[in-house]
């Protein structure tokens, strides 16, 4: 009992130093759960995240619009690989996860489970969706957990360029044609809320934020995030010259402040009854039936590769 007491002060004295937790070092069993359960909820949000925008790349309006949606869809892939990686240096296995997942049993960001039904939406997910995240994301840099932090080090500078590409595209569209104008205003009224819930619940329905700071896992609180996500993201609106979808939206000399989000419906989507969950899971699924080959494929090569090297002669 007394050593189990000096490892957990020696643990926090690291981690109140801002120093690094490594997959080898102690950790409380709490710590490890409540990065299992965070990076088990990031990894999928990248995976799900990729059908929205993929359901556009062959209807893209020009080859650069469709090349850079094809580069972005890309980068979501690879930063779900960087996220599983990261969660199995915690002693989880991958395919676990994804087994919880397919079964609808893994949470993942809400925000997925939203259509995008014309191609404002993409460039409204670039901006203010990987806005969003960007604002999440780059504390994370900082995480306490060494293979989370450094994995997020990549994954923020890919979704720094997908939010500059979306606001791009979303001017283009604001200073276009009427019709246009039009669409990105539409997206701006679908998208902003859903935004504004990817923060996750008010601080005081968020039990777990108060340990996950005290641990360096998180570096701010979810309203902190989602104030500051606000204030950023408003002045951008009007540059555009498009209408934030709250009427009850105010400056007060410091701060936006913004109106009452409606939790009933993030909740809803959080269970599995939003717009588009069992479609995204079904794709999901379908998706991991068709690409067994290759990953059967791909452990043959790696086998025999390591047969031949370990046999070959020094």
């Amino acid at each position: 009992m007394h050593a189990v007491a000096s490892y957990e002060q020696e643990f926090q004295a690291q981690v109140d130093a801002d120093g690094r937790i490594e997959p080898r070092d102690w950790m409380p069993d709490g710590y490890r759960k409540t990065l299992v359960r965070q990076i088990a909820q990031h990894a999928p949000s990248e995976i799900i995240g990729m059908q929205p925008e993929a359901n556009w790349v062959t209807r893209a309006p020009s080859l650069r619009r469709k090349s850079i949606l094809v580069a972005k869809v890309q980068d979501e892939a690879g930063h779900g690989l960087y996220l599983y990686s990261a969660a199995e240096t915690l002693g989880v296995d991958r395919e676990e996860l994804l087994d919880l997942l397919h079964q609808g049993k893994q949470k993942y960001s809400t925000i997925f489970n939203y259509p995008t039904t014309s191609w404002a939406d993409v460039a409204a997910i670039g901006w203010l969706v990987d806005g969003a995240a960007i604002m999440n994301q780059v504390p994370l840099t900082r995480c306490s957990y060494g293979p989370y932090a450094r994995a997020m080090i990549r994954v923020c500078k890919e979704e720094s360029f997908h939010q500059r590409q979306g606001f791009e595209a979303m001017s283009v569209l604001a200073n276009g044609t009427p019709a246009q104008r039009s669409m990105a205003q539409d997206a701006l009224d679908r998208w902003w809320w859903p935004a504004l819930m990817m923060f996750g619940p008010s601080d005081t329905d968020s039990p777990n934020s108060a340990q996950s700071m005290a641990w360096g896992i998180k570096r701010f609180s979810n309203d902190e995030l989602r104030q500051r996500f606000v204030d950023a993201t408003v002045p951008q609106a009007e540059h555009l010259g498009l209408v934030v979808p709250d009427p009850d939206l105010s400056w007060d000399g410091e701060h936006y402040r913004y109106g009452a989000i409606d939790w009933a419906e993030f909740f809803q989507v959080m269970k599995g009854d939003g717009p588009c969950n069992r479609e995204r899971i079904a794709n999901r699924v379908t998706a991991h039936d068709e690409g067994a080959w290759v990953r059967e494929a791909a452990a043959a090569y790696a086998a025999k590769h390591t047969v031949r090297t370990v046999g070959a002669p020094a």
